[in-house]
């Protein structure tokens, strides 16, 4: 039975659908949502396997507000991202310790068909920028995550983390300028020519 559903359905009334008993609209929320969330969880959080866990947490409280989804209130996805950072803010703050990020504890990539010399390069990058971002305090690192690895605006990322435009616009700013200082004198080492 093919589904009602396409990718242009809006993400709010699959929410709404998904309340009112449809599980194939939750299952396309899912696909759409937890991909995003997960790798903002796993560049945040550093680890894999936390991540998921964060993901699944994240996931069971909207399938719990579904029934009392106000539509217009919130975008779906930027109520997810709000949660995920208060998931990933709980969790760094459980640590009982800043734990430093090792090179060893990044997971790999997914293989692709590309060379082995541009695989090994893209590795090495994202195991900079992974070791790099784990530098940065919390809010810093959450923020930066979100404007330039998850993409989104200003505006959202203001409402996911309950801050203020100008506040996302110093954290990231600030996030930038330490994330060049970290990675400053590797360009060569890491395969950028300019």
């Amino acid at each position: 039975m093919a589904s009602q559903y396409t990718q242009d359905t809006p993400e709010a009334a699959l929410l709404v659908a998904y309340a009112n008993g449809d599980v194939s609209a939750g299952r396309l929320l899912i696909n759409r949502l937890a991909p995003r969330l997960f790798a903002y969880a796993s560049r945040v959080l550093g680890n894999t396997a936390e991540a998921e866990d964060a993901v699944q947490d994240v996931m069971v409280k909207l399938w719990q507000t579904a029934p009392d989804w106000q539509q217009g209130q919130a975008q779906v996805s930027t109520w997810a991202y709000r949660v995920m950072v208060n998931q990933c803010t709980d969790r760094l703050r459980r640590r009982n310790t800043r734990a430093q990020v090792t090179i060893d504890s990044i997971a790999e990539p997914i293989a692709t068909l590309a060379s082995a010399v541009e695989t090994m390069t893209q590795t090495d990058r994202a195991d900079a920028l992974q070791a790099a971002l784990g530098t940065l305090p919390d809010r810093q690192r959450q923020a930066v995550v979100l404007r330039h690895l998850e993409g989104l605006s200003n505006p959202e990322i203001a409402q996911a983390m309950d801050i203020g435009v100008e506040a996302v616009e110093s954290l990231t700013a600030r996030g930038k300028r330490a994330l060049r200082a970290a990675l400053q004198g590797r360009k060569e080492e890491l395969g950028y020519d300019d």
